[in-house]
């Protein structure tokens, strides 16, 4: 199996829609409706994370990259945030221990050159 070098623009489109949502507080229509998630960010941004993380960890890609499950990748992420901010919700399934991985972050330096004139902060 081969792997695209860059992301697909399917990919692309699904990590900004889902982006989004988050922002505007529309995700997971109807099972977010009437949870004021966006006022628990500001004040723990670890939901926030966990949420990414679970999208990012429960989409899969077909051979060109393609997301062939986004849908239930949005659908994990709000019920992770459903429970977290409600006490009476619990997710079903229960998420497994490889839905919350936190994987660590890049490198702090690219190992791709930045164009010439480009200067880094």
């Amino acid at each position: 199996m081969t792997y695209p070098k860059k992301l697909s623009p399917e990919f692309s489109g699904a990590l900004r829609t889902f982006s989004f949502w988050v922002a505007n507080g529309t995700l997971g229509y109807p099972l977010l409706e009437g949870v004021d998630y966006r006022s628990c960010l500001s004040e723990e941004p670890s939901m926030l994370e966990m949420a990414y993380a679970i999208f990012a960890n429960v989409l899969e890609l077909d051979e060109e990259g393609v997301p062939v499950n986004a849908k239930y990748a949005e659908y994990r992420a709000a019920q992770y945030i459903r429970q977290y901010c409600d006490p009476h919700y619990s997710a079903v399934p229960a998420f497994e221990e490889w839905e919350q991985e936190l994987y660590g972050p890049p490198e702090r330096e690219d190992r791709k050159p930045w164009p010439p004139g480009v200067h880094q902060a």
